[in-house]
């Protein structure tokens, strides 16, 4: 049953125990009590919503930045992640394989704002190498949501 919860809420965060109980064929105090119990062990750690951000008149700027690190002798790469992870302009943090160690990817009013947040904040951290911005220009899909459907041409071909 906690498989089937989780995959419902992925899809649908809004599903109430009523919705999980009826899709489920199983009782309302069931669905509840496994809820709960997926919530206190942190495995749902919240709920979501996609919001597609160009359809508002908001000024938002994503970017990803790759970070390489030194990591800390007992602790690899944790105390310094969670050091980038506390700052309030960060969204999101990853330890990646590859050419760089962190993907930290951050929300800001204006280009001018993150670059700050790179060179004041995270640039100037003890344990950090090097950094490389990435700005997103666009969205198209966004946690497995397509943020706006391309029309398709519905007019008929017409050829002499």
């Amino acid at each position: 049953m906690r498989q089937e919860i989780l995959g419902i809420l992925e899809q649908n965060c809004k599903a109430t125990v009523d919705d999980l109980a009826i899709i489920l064929q199983d009782s309302k105090e069931d669905i509840a009590k496994e809820l709960s119990e997926i919530e206190k062990e942190k495995i749902i750690c919240g709920y979501h919503t996609i919001i597609n951000w160009e359809k508002t008149n908001i000024n938002k700027v994503t970017a990803l930045i790759e970070v390489k690190v030194t990591p800390q002798r007992g602790q690899g790469f944790d105390k310094i992640a969670e050091r980038i992870y506390r700052f309030k302009e960060v969204k999101a943090v990853y330890l990646m394989s590859g050419g760089f160690d962190l993907t930290v990817i951050i929300e800001g009013k204006t280009m001018k704002e993150v670059a700050l947040f790179v060179g004041q904040k995270l640039a100037p951290l003890e344990s950090v190498l090097s950094t490389a911005t990435h700005f997103v220009l666009k969205k198209y899909k966004d946690h497995g949501i397509i943020l706006e459907e391309t029309k398709k041409d519905e007019r008929m071909v017409v050829t002499p």
